[in-house]
């Protein structure tokens, strides 16, 4: 039934980032609003270890840009159709993690309607746009927190999501940030990361800058890229089950795993 509204959100402009510290705040009309920092976006690199200070997403012109730039991504609605077919159809509690624009969220608020959702960002720019799309919704709350910092307390979750944001975390922060998302699952709940990931070798990374209409110059130093399967690994690691890239086009890839029920549970 939801269907049509589904595709014609996902050609919609909108789209993912992600938040520090943590302060609760009540929001117009009584939306209710978490505020901390974080920040996402699409952005390329080569090298798996960029200058580790480098994060441009607090700037508003680089967050502007990254949102013009948003539905002109190939593929990605692929990549986010493929994750809705992941999103347990009785999930309630959903958290995004890098919600950016809001695409994403409003994307599964259509897809899984009547649940409560939870928008997580650190850039300025993004949490403006994300309290402006959702200031009616009450079932909707936004957390302003940086992802170098360790998760807070937000309770348990049926599915948590995140769409080229972890990416720019280093390597480290990725697989701890991996067992904090494990935590905050409910037994059953599901990960599911759409990413930006490392091509193999210099040319593959070259051809993929071109697919997407972008030079080598113009890539974001704030990315840390890393490859497919050495998350895959970190995730069955941690102790998540089902684990697979379920769909992967160039550098765009969707990572997901199901945190086991107690009965499946070691």
């Amino acid at each position: 039934m939801r269907a049509p509204l589904v595709r014609s959100l996902l050609a919609h402009e909108w789209d993912s980032t992600y938040a520090d510290g943590i302060m609760i705040s009540d929001a117009p009309d009584n939306h209710f609003e978490l505020d901390s920092r974080a920040a996402i976006a699409f952005n390329h690199s080569m090298s798996p270890s960029p200058a580790p200070a480098v994060n441009l997403w607090p700037s508003a012109e680089h967050a502007l840009d990254y949102l013009r730039k948003a539905d002109s991504i190939p593929h990605r609605v692929e990549g986010e159709a493929t994750l809705l077919e992941f999103m347990p159809a009785n999930a309630r509690r959903i958290l995004d993690l890098g919600s950016g624009g809001g695409r994403l969220l409003a994307l599964i608020k259509a897809a899984r309607p009547g649940g409560h959702y939870t928008a997580l960002d650190f850039s300025p720019t993004m949490l403006d746009t994300l309290r402006k799309l959702f200031a009616s919704e009450k079932d909707v709350a936004i957390v302003a927190h940086d992802l170098d910092r360790s998760l807070p307390a937000l309770g348990t979750f049926d599915a948590v999501v995140s769409s080229f944001a972890i990416h720019h975390l280093e390597h480290e922060r990725k697989r701890s940030l991996y067992a904090e998302i494990f935590n905050l699952l409910a037994p059953g709940g599901v990960f599911c990361n759409l990413e930006h990931v490392s091509s193999p070798t210099t040319k593959l990374h070259e051809e993929f800058l071109t697919a997407i209409s972008e030079r080598v110059e113009e890539e974001d130093p704030s990315n840390k890229l890393l490859d497919v399967e050495t998350q895959l690994t970190w995730l069955r690691e941690i102790g998540f089950e089902e684990v697979d890239c379920h769909w992967k086009w160039r550098e765009l890839a969707l990572l997901a795993g199901t945190k086991p029920t107690s009965k499946s549970a070691p």
